[in-house]
């Protein structure tokens, strides 16, 4: 079964993350170009998860130092297990397990294949096609490769390459567009919106440098979220004072109940 990997992999009892509707219970898209997405997660590692959806499932890269817009910058795309059609929306925190750490939708879009048979494609190791998305955008294509991370020969080492048109150029695109297409918000927004005291201790990577960004991420989500608790917390309000009106009429009920006591 296609989701048989993802699901093996994960504790649905402790993870977030969607386990994916059967495809019997599943409504269809038909007539819907089919969509892609780009999760930017911060795990052991930081990297980001290419996806294009097809046949039901989500095909899955996970792209290190994630998409350039360079037709001369080849990136590694490394094929992982296919993602249920749900995943496709999601942002939030992982906690323990497998991918523990912080998932951020970086992108989003339809995608439309520019073969006429993406399985064949697929098997052929070189698949063109085009985006269109948020910061993504033109036509693109993985292409398998057999040198640098093709662990054992395993055909899982894949390039993720733009190809030269409108939409490329020399722009940074992460750097330039970091935030969640979701949400607006960076990962210690999506970390205090959930929990950020889950890894004050036992956090997904401690060493190196993406442990040195993931400690500056809980640090900024736990004072995020202090000051969101101390906004919201209901104040004290002072006594007012009677207005003036007030004031007079109050006297004056005063002073006649002095007289009528005389």
């Amino acid at each position: 079964m296609p989701l048989d990997e993802y699901r093996r992999k994960r504790d649905f009892r402790k993870s977030p993350e969607p386990e994916g509707i059967p495809k019997e219970g599943r409504r269809t898209r038909k007539g819907q170009p089919p969509f892609f997405c780009v999760q930017k997660h911060l795990a052991s590692h930081l990297h980001y998860d290419f996806r294009l959806e097809h046949e039901g499932v989500l095909l899955s890269w996970a792209v290190p130092k994630g998409p350039s817009l360079d037709p001369g910058i080849k990136r590694l795309a490394m094929h992982v297990e296919d993602h249920p059609i749900e995943y496709g929306t999601f942002e939030g925190v992982i906690p323990e397990g497998y991918g523990a750490g912080i998932v951020m939708l970086w992108d989003y879009g339809t995608w439309t294949p520019l073969v006429d048979d993406v399985d064949a494609a697929l098997a052929k190791g070189d698949l063109k096609f085009s985006l269109d998305g948020y910061k993504l955008k033109g036509s693109w294509a993985l292409v398998r490769t057999r040198g640098y991370g093709d662990r054992g020969g395993d055909g899982r080492s894949w390039l993720l390459i733009k190809h030269r048109d409108e939409w490329a150029g020399d722009l940074d695109i992460a750097d330039f567009a970091p935030l969640s297409v979701k949400t607006g918000q960076d990962f210690a927004e999506i970390l205090a919106d959930d929990n950020p005291e889950i890894w004050r201790t036992n956090r997904p990577v401690s060493g190196g440098e993406t442990g040195a960004m993931l400690r500056q991420i809980v640090e900024a989500a736990a004072r995020l979220k202090a000051e969101r608790a101390s906004h919201s917390r209901p104040r004290k309000s002072a006594r007012q004072p009677a207005s003036a009106g007030s004031r007079k009429a109050t006297g004056s009920h005063a002073a006649r109940r002095t007289k009528k006591r005389r």
